[in-house]
């Protein structure tokens, strides 16, 4: 922890702009991830519906910013609440759905908010984009020399607060209770678990994360269109917590990292092997997808708990060494 509390104060300072892009949207993408995590992973209640709950937080944040004159803490805020609000609504089915059923639910609920995303003008108002505001907390605007330096430093304090406050949630009566519903949720009722409750404050809980990354991701792209939340992303964040590991919010972080970095060193490796290879180089898009869908197959066969597991495998092993066990 300590070595890692070091790499991360001090990558601001060795990486340029490009790397701190990628890092930043890392940061974003973590925070779903673990919304998303709660739900999937620790209740059980599987959801398609990512790219939709994005586009309801990051659209309330720049309306609430821009056209209602909110502080942008405020309009965060209010992002969240209803995107959790939201979630409670879309959260109903599970409610006699299970497994496939309730993917499918949850789907309809991404195809619904793009629609409306992409067919109400009074969002983009005849656009079909709408332009963010530089970001001002407190009477502090964030300059265009620093930009990428000092976003990372918010979204690192926000994802470490949302990574605590996810751990921490599970070490109550609350958290309990989504697992409880996840590993049994006919054995939970018998001991007491209300599952009406459970289930909806878990889709309230996760998308109320969702509505932060989507408000954070507004402010920080600063420019919106229905492009940025389609079914892709849903299928993206899903990919992150199947590869970091599901039901763990580390797992969750180093998803994200993972699958945001992933195109990076694909096109890496292209530059690098393209003149012996051509049509790596010509086939990028292709290639780039190909390594996506056999990145999850691979994780799905060998490690199915995901980057988390092999984290611990490797302190279990320097834990042991020089025993085997």
């Amino acid at each position: 922890m300590a070595v890692l509390a070091v790499i991360v104060i001090i990558l601001p300072f060795i990486l340029d702009d490009y790397w701190l892009a990628l890092a930043n949207t890392a940061l974003i993408a973590a925070i779903g991830a673990i919304g998303l995590n709660i739900l999937v992973g620790y209740t059980g209640q599987i959801s398609l519906g990512q790219g939709g709950f994005l586009a309801v937080g990051a659209f309330t944040s720049a309306i609430l910013t821009d056209r209602l004159g909110m502080p942008a803490p405020v309009s965060i805020i209010g992002a969240v609440m209803l995107t959790a609000a939201i979630g409670v609504i879309v959260g109903l089915p599970a409610l006699r759905l299970k497994g496939l059923y309730l993917a499918i639910a949850t789907l309809a609920s991404q195809m619904v908010i793009l629609f409306i995303v992409r067919r109400w003008e009074f969002l983009t108002e005849g656009q079909g984009f709408l332009d963010v505001a530089r970001l001002e907390v407190f009477g502090f605007r964030l300059d265009r020399a620093n930009f990428e330096q000092q976003w990372y430093m918010i979204l690192l304090v926000l994802a470490i607060l949302a990574a605590l406050t996810a751990t921490n949630l599970f070490r109550t009566g609350v958290g309990r209770s989504f697992m409880a519903v996840r590993d049994q949720d006919i054995a939970a009722s018998a001991m007491g678990v209300n599952l009406t409750r459970a289930k909806l404050t878990a889709f309230a809980v996760s998308n109320g994360y969702v509505g932060l990354a989507g408000a954070l991701m507004a402010h920080y792209t600063e420019i919106l269109s229905w492009e940025k939340f389609t079914l892709d992303v849903s299928i993206l964040y899903l990919a992150m917590i199947i590869v970091g590991g599901m039901g763990s919010v580390a797992g969750a972080v180093y998803g994200a990292v993972f699958i945001t970095l992933l195109p990076v060193l694909v096109r890496e490796v292209a530059d690098v092997v393209g003149g012996a290879v051509p049509i790596i180089r010509d086939q990028l898009p292709a290639v780039e997808h190909g390594v996506f869908g056999l990145t999850i197959i691979v994780f799905l066969i060998f490690e199915p708990r995901g980057l988390n597991r092999i984290w611990e495998r490797i302190k279990d092993w320097f834990g042991y060494w020089p025993f085997r066990y």
